[in-house]
């Protein structure tokens, strides 16, 4: 309302923001505890994963958690049991103390009684008898004492500021059903005072006459203080013990679980190629067997290491050897045959025939020895490549150019599914070529007569490229034996292609050598595919491949995505990338 009496429009606009943005403020409130709650749910989780790291990890945190533990669960339970009895014989003694000072007062009391001046009201008799007991230190130490009357409408006399309802109704009860001159009866109770807070007391009483009852009250808290003591001190003592323990289980552990963490420290860099390595030799004790042990077995170890290494050499070295100087008489013999092989015509049949062959198997001699001077360089490491930037499209052309006469021969059709767009890697063209026609023609020799598909594809950090044959396939494990040198699928098959058995090794060599993958997959009758994966830049790690390494018809035919196992990778590398669907569609050319 304005000062002259019209309404402020303002006014019940800012209420309404002011409404508003309650619920806006409410809103960030709770997303903030959310939050909060989240991240709080995250460190716990944090730290219980940490926790079970390192009790997984740690002996020595194992022992000494567990020594621990026990050191606290018998301490507990010795700590128990001895608070018990010391508490049992604390109150028996009480409660012994307390019955013989109950049994004196009720024969003061009845003497009293019988010997008092009948002149004397009883009240006032009564009343001097509790005067004359309260109060008083005996054996049991300090109580009060307490006359109540057995029948309603009689006064009872309570000695000192204690209450007369400290004295249970459960204990009265009993009393009173009793007679006079049997034995007193006992319990325990809280100590009312008039002054004063509650404490722990024990409450003796019996009867006095027909009309009347005695009790006496005795306090506790002399002995409650003794068992607390005794309870701190076994406590504190207890934490003490297992702290100790703690401490020794820590150092005796250290001394096993040392010499342990050493040994394993030794053994793996031992494992990484230090053959130098040793343990050190201290005392003659069990652990020092163990490091003479294991430095024996070091010694011995690199000692064969250094013996296979000499012998893996000297074997390279005679390959290489040999097949160096077979080139002379090979060369003279390659002349001598295509000489003979020009003037085959003018030969009789049977010459023409054996000149054909020993043409043949000329051309098959000096692919071996091609190929095994390769391998020796592909042992001695002195492979090397020439990396430029090419075209993989280029280099399937070129390798399906150079079987296309086998395939001719054969009657087969190489169908060519390529990009559309180029697909340039970093690689050495000569070798990634030679791969590329092995399988190629390793292919049309498996095809059973059937087409042969090859696949390229490539994404932003690898190209690939597939060669599919409908052939015999391959049986369970040969996509692992197919890349050993000289195996061969079915030893009794002839080679109609002349191969040398070291194609398939030799492309392995060479897609390592470019950081890349050669990988096949088969199945029986359902022919086989060969995957080749390069990464697209010259030293990047391959986390995958464009193109899946179980042919799509055959997943799709499973019902399901077909995944390859874990060991068709090449050690060290990580799973293709077909299982994250990572595939590129490709037009079909030719």
């Amino acid at each position: 309302m304005a000062a002259d009496g019209t309404s402020d429009p303002a006014a019940p606009q800012e209420a309404a923001g002011a409404d508003e943005s309650a619920p806006g403020a409410l809103h960030r409130v709770s997303t903030g505890l959310l939050r909060g709650y989240l991240a709080a749910q995250r460190a716990a989780r944090g730290l219980v994963r940490w926790v079970h790291q390192r009790w997984r990890s740690s002996l020595q945190l194992r022992v000494v958690s567990s020594t621990l533990a026990i050191s606290v669960a018998v301490a507990a339970v010795l700590g128990f049991f001895l608070v018990q009895q010391v508490r049992s014989g604390l109150l028996e003694a009480q409660r012994e103390a307390a019955l013989n000072d109950h049994a004196a007062g009720v024969s003061s009391a009845i003497n009293a009684l019988q010997d008092g001046d009948q002149s004397v009201d009883s009240e006032e008799l009564l009343e001097s008898i509790v005067d004359d007991l309260a109060g008083g230190r005996a054996e049991s130490g300090a109580y009060d004492v307490m006359i109540l009357p057995s029948v309603s409408g009689t006064r009872g006399f309570v000695g000192g500021d204690v209450r007369s309802a400290t004295v249970p109704e459960r204990l009265r009860e009993t009393v009173q059903a009793s007679a006079t001159g049997e034995p007193a009866y006992w319990t325990y109770t809280e100590i009312r005072r008039d002054y004063a807070d509650d404490e722990p007391g024990l409450v003796v009483g019996a009867p006095l006459s027909h009309t009347y009852e005695l009790y006496y009250v005795f306090p506790l808290s002399h002995e409650q203080d003794m068992l607390d003591l005794v309870q701190n001190t076994l406590f504190v003592v207890g934490a003490l013990l297992c702290l100790v323990l703690g401490v020794i289980s820590y150092l005796v552990t250290r001394q096993v679980v040392s010499p342990v963490r050493a040994a394993a420290g030794s053994a793996e860099r031992l494992a990484e190629g230090e053959l130098n390595e040793r343990m050190q030799v201290r005392g003659t004790d069990d652990l020092s067997r163990l490091a003479v042990s294991f430095n024996e077995m070091a010694g011995s170890l690199q000692e064969k290491i250094q013996e296979l290494e000499e012998l893996s050499k000297s074997q390279r070295q005679f390959v290489s050897d040999v097949s160096h100087e077979l080139r002379t008489p090979l060369t003279t013999i390659r002349m001598a045959g295509d000489l003979l092989y020009e003037q085959r015509d003018d030969l009789d049949a049977a010459m023409n025939r054996s000149v054909e062959l020993l043409q043949g198997q000329l051309e098959r001699f000096e692919e071996l020895l091609g190929d095994l001077l390769e391998i020796s360089r592909h042992d001695a490491g002195a492979a090397a490549l020439a990396v430029e930037p090419v075209d993989i499209r280029d280099c399937v052309l070129k390798a399906v150019g150079d079987s296309e006469q086998i395939a001719e021969k054969r009657g087969i059709k190489v169908v060519l599914r390529l990009p559309a767009e180029p697909c340039t890697a970093d690689m050495d063209a000569r070798r990634i070529t030679r791969i590329l026609r092995n399988l190629v023609v390793n292919a049309i020799e498996h095809s059973e007569d059937r087409d042969v598909v090859v696949t390229a594809a490539c994404d932003r950090d690898a190209v690939a490229v597939a060669v599919r044959d409908h052939g015999v396939g391959l049986k369970e494990g040969e996509e692992h034996l197919c890349f050993d040198r000289f195996w061969r699928a079915d030893p009794a098959r002839a080679r109609t292609t002349g191969g040398t058995g070291l194609g398939l090794s030799i492309a392995k060599e060479d897609a390592q050598l470019h950081g890349g993958w050669l990988q096949a997959w088969g199945e029986p009758g359902a022919g086989s595919q060969f995957r080749l994966s390069l990464p697209r830049s010259a030293g990047q790690e391959l986390r995958g491949s464009p193109l899946p390494l179980v042919p799509p018809e055959r997943s799709m035919g499973r019902g399901r995505i077909a995944r390859p196992a874990p060991e068709e990778a090449p050690a060290g590398e990580p799973a293709p990338a077909e299982e994250q669907g990572r595939t590129t569609t490709a037009g079909e050319v030719g």
